[in-house]
């Protein structure tokens, strides 16, 4: 039960992915779900660091994409990385570097884009 509680993100993703289909749980429980789904990603789920390092990339565990390790300079190299618009392609680099975080990155982009398809089609429902 342990390992589940960090794995809680892909089980939400998972029912959101089979129940957006059918829309019986509502528009706004949808949009709620994929925000907090992008949320998870963006921030909790457990993926390698992969910061810049003086022997390669950081192998330390990280929480989601977009932060670092515990080590404070990778956690401002990573941050730097998403809000410095010249340094947008190097995060893109480096959000493909194994498996998981591909993986991560891809149910990151699916959330993102199911989440604005749940807005236009509630609006549109309207």
């Amino acid at each position: 039960m342990r390992g589940l509680r960090k794995y809680w993100g892909w089980l939400l993703f998972f029912a959101l992915i089979t129940t957006a289909w059918t829309w019986r749980l509502g528009p706004g429980v949808l949009i709620a779900g994929w925000l907090v789904v992008t949320g998870y990603f963006l921030f909790q789920t457990p993926v390698w660091c992969a910061a810049d390092g003086r022997q390669g990339p950081c192998r330390n565990n990280a929480s989601g994409i977009l932060m670092g390790c515990k080590l404070r300079q990778h956690k401002w190299q990573k941050l730097k990385l998403a809000v410095v618009p010249k340094r947008w392609r190097e995060l893109n680099k480096g959000l493909w570097v194994n498996g998981t975080k591909a993986l991560a990155t891809i149910t990151t982009i699916v959330g993102i884009i199911s989440g604005i398809v749940s807005t236009i089609l509630s609006v549109a429902a309207a």
